[in-house]
């Protein structure tokens, strides 16, 4: 598959000549997805995954209007200027609307892109609250806003008795935007918040200040596996934080990878995931399918790339293919996602249209078993 922005586009699936001739020309969809490195790669791969798959049902249930789904697949490599370059180009070569992007600080600039162009971006996977400068109607988003998982995070750790927070963290709108929503939530509630710059201590350093400061949780807001994994390590080998809770609310812990480098180290964290704590029989089918593809369990991640292409498909089935059209059509429609009905609308304080809400659940990997997830709260 190719997925470099400076070469012809890649298909998924390519219809034959007779599928074109049957239905017309393919209706084409942009998928930006991390691919490479610095992207997180791990969470690309889910959500290719399950937009590829939910093509290729669409194309089984004969397609749009007879007419096949193309989907034109672009690596972010979380570069923001890749993606708006990228949403340049897919709206030259004619897509209906763009999909997908996992990073929140990528997806903001291909929205402002997609806006300015009059592209719809349907976006899967980025939390952040400002997805737009400015409130548009071309730009909706799958999942939910940061400032609604980050809260149900905070009384979570606030159930648990922790009150004295400090956050590691690297520079970043969206770790800051993080840090804001727990101590905007934590200081009416007696919470504390204090943020270490992870680029500047080093692990061990990084213990020392978490012991000054009477932590009594540490949650991660910083990149996988550098610099998380390390100061997981660090922590768990520290006696003085013994009883200090590690969490990480950006959802590091979902992914194999995690449990891979870890091992039981990595279990017992807290972390978000928009699942349901227990699938319909859409989410059991398509969770079962995505898992074949992988090798491996589907993260939420695989989930919301399956419901985006799902939702699009619908609203191109029942308004057409024009891109004021689709745009203008998401308010109206309605589709069964793997995580229950899907439906936009506008939000307070959000300038995009939102589903409100895909399910949160905090979970974490099991101590007694790692590869086991437990579910501690659900919002």
């Amino acid at each position: 598959m190719n997925t470099s922005a400076s070469m012809p586009p890649s298909t998924s699936p390519s219809p034959s000549g007779a599928e074109q001739r049957a239905g017309g020309p393919p209706v084409r969809l942009g998928a930006l997805v991390p691919l490479t490195p610095p992207g997180w790669v791990e969470a690309g791969r889910h959500l290719l995954a399950g937009l590829d798959l939910a093509v290729r049902e669409v194309n089984d249930t004969g397609g749009i209007d007879g007419r096949p789904l193309e989907l034109l697949v672009r690596d972010t490599a979380a570069d923001p200027e890749r993606a708006a370059a990228a949403v340049d180009e897919l709206a030259g070569l004619g897509v209906a609307a763009v999909a997908g992007e996992y990073h929140s600080v990528v997806a903001r600039a291909a929205a402002a892109r997609a806006a300015a162009l009059g592209v719809p971006f349907l976006c899967s996977s980025a939390v952040l609250d400002a997805l737009t400068e400015e409130p548009t109607e071309w730009v909706a988003r799958l999942a939910p806003a940061q400032s609604h998982g980050w809260r149900l995070y905070a009384d979570f750790l606030l159930a648990e008795g922790r009150h004295r927070i400090a956050v590691a963290t690297q520079p970043s709108v969206y770790w800051a935007s993080g840090t804001r929503v727990l101590r905007e939530h934590l200081a009416p509630r007696g919470g504390t918040v204090v943020a270490l710059d992870a680029n500047a201590l080093t692990p061990g350093a990084l213990c020392d200040a978490l012991v000054e400061h009477g932590a009594t949780a540490l949650l991660l807001l910083v990149g996988q596996p550098e610099p998380a994994v390390p100061i997981v390590r660090a922590v768990r080998g520290d006696r003085r934080l013994a009883e200090l809770l590690i969490g990480a609310p950006a959802g590091q812990p979902e992914f194999a990878g995690w449990a891979a480098a870890l091992g039981g180290d990595g279990a017992g964290i807290p972390f978000l995931r928009y699942l349901p704590e227990s699938p319909g029989p859409l989410g059991e089918r398509v969770g079962r399918e995505l898992g074949e593809r992988l090798g491996e369990d589907p993260s939420f991640v695989a989930f919301e790339g399956w419901d985006t292409v799902t939702f699009l498909a619908a609203a191109l089935r029942s308004h057409g293919t024009d891109r004021a059209s689709v745009a203008a059509s998401w308010p109206r429609v309605e589709a069964e996602g793997t995580r229950g009905p899907i439906r936009f609308s506008r939000t307070p304080d959000i300038g995009v249209l939102q589903w409100t809400w895909a399910p949160v659940q905090v979970a974490d990997r099991d101590p007694a078993e790692p590869g086991r997830f437990r579910v501690l709260r659900t919002g």
